[in-house]
């Protein structure tokens, strides 16, 4: 099994348990994110962990395809959903490399604190535009560890990864984030960071 799935996997009761960091922030992602919902959308979240945002977004759209890499995410996920009578979340135990769908499958493509995990996040992102129809939004949510403290990020985080310390990590900047984005073909239409050195929310479009 790879080694991320097995930390995913080992913390993931814990980490269900736990309160969102900043919760006010969290709101303002979900109430963006469902400006751009429409009641017959069908939409993708990879790295989905144990469901929240998907089951919490499951009341404006037709259906939520859920993925993550870690089979006990997706449990407590489906623990949840079964619990809230959400039936049109279906959750899956893949990656974004893993999924085999058609090109032009999604209205809607959600990947929230997951890029920066991603060996290669300028594949999943083209990857991301190709599944998605003409016009399509790219929602994204991404730690840019480059932004602070580079130097030190650089040293430590191969060395934990290279212990098995924590999962796979990657560190870039927002501008090098912004541009995979562009390069793929998307133009950011909405751009928010809470604070600085928080997460970079970002909603992109795909042309029509």
């Amino acid at each position: 099994m790879d080694r991320s799935a097995r930390f995913w996997d080992k913390i993931a009761e814990r980490y269900s348990q736990q309160p969102v960091a900043d919760e006010t922030a969290y709101q303002k992602k979900l109430q963006v994110t469902r400006e751009y919902l429409q009641p017959d959308m069908e939409v993708l979240e990879f790295g989905c962990g144990t469901g929240s945002t998907a089951i919490t977004h499951a009341p404006y759209v037709k259906h939520i395809h859920a993925i993550d890499i870690s089979s006990k995410m997706i449990a407590i996920a489906q623990g949840k959903a079964d619990a809230n009578d959400v039936v049109n979340v279906t959750f899956n135990r893949s990656t974004v490399d893993e999924l085999s769908v058609s090109d032009q499958s999604f209205d809607a493509v959600l990947g929230l604190s997951i890029l920066h995990l991603l060996e290669n996040k300028e594949e999943a992102i083209a990857k991301v535009h190709r599944m998605l129809k003409p016009g399509g939004i790219f929602v994204s949510s991404t730690a840019c560890l480059g932004d602070t403290m580079l130097r030190f990020l650089e040293l430590i985080v191969p060395i934990g990864n290279f212990f098995g310390l924590m999962p796979l990590v990657k560190v870039f900047t927002t501008k090098e984030l912004e541009y995979s984005i562009t390069d793929a073909g998307f133009k950011i239409d909405y751009q928010w960071q809470s604070d600085k050195g928080k997460a970079v929310f970002i909603v992109a479009k795909k042309a029509e």
